[in-house]
């Protein structure tokens, strides 16, 4: 089942200026640390690992990792996207201090406008926030190589169902948040997303702490990509 207008709305929707005030703390401390069982740090460590000096961050969240993480040059090129206004100006504001370009989209669309490649692109905690199935939101990886260099990374995080160990406050906090439509995870499990990664990316590696799955992968070097 294809998602509808109203789904996708509904997933990013939760973001207001209230609640990306208490998200640091409740969901990249509280939750990620005792609930679904990845400490931040190995979200940040990603980063550390993956992003470049021209970077796409979508689904941007806070901004707390690139607030946080060591990029490979002093004055990097970085580009937030995101069809949620309030998350765009939070995050903005946050790593003002880098000038980032601001793009609002709908990520399960063609992107539109004229947009200069990337070398990496973040995926953090968008894809368990997305409806339908892994098969169905894994459209995004092929939207998003459409901005990415030959040889640029992708890399991100995504909290699964399947596949991975779930305590009962995972269990349950997960069902309340599909139930809210804050998360459209039920058909989401790391067969599936290891096999959609493969599909658009080389070299592509998944590594599951608790119920999130790290991962990462390259465009073959080989590939067109739009000028």
């Amino acid at each position: 089942m294809m998602s509808t207008d109203r789904q996708v709305e509904a997933g990013q929707a939760v973001y207001t200026r209230t609640t990306l005030a208490a998200y640091d703390i409740i969901v990249l401390g509280i939750s990620n640390q005792y609930i679904w069982k990845c400490p931040s740090t190995k979200i940040e460590e990603n980063y550390n690992k993956f992003v470049s000096a021209n970077h796409l961050d979508v689904g941007v969240g806070t901004g707390y990792f690139l607030d946080r993480c060591h990029f490979p040059s002093e004055s990097p090129r970085i580009a937030l996207m995101d069809l949620n206004t309030n998350a765009l100006d939070f995050a903005s504001k946050r790593i003002g201090r880098y000038m980032p370009e601001i793009y609002r989209q709908n990520i399960l669309e063609p992107i539109s406008g004229d947009i200069l490649q990337f070398d990496s692109v973040g995926l953090n905690y968008l894809l368990h926030c997305l409806p339908g199935a892994i098969t169905e939101k894994a459209v995004v990886f092929e939207h998003l190589k459409s901005l990415m260099n030959p040889g640029a990374t992708i890399f991100g995080s995504t909290i699964l169902q399947g596949g991975v160990k779930r305590n009962l406050a995972a269990t349950y906090l997960m069902q309340f948040y599909n139930q809210k439509g804050i998360f459209s995870n039920v058909r989401d499990d790391i067969e599936g997303l290891k096999s959609e990664l493969n599909k658009s990316f080389e070299d592509v590696v998944v590594e599951v702490i608790g119920c999130v799955a790290l991962f990462s992968g390259h465009v073959p070097t080989h590939i067109q990509v739009k000028k």
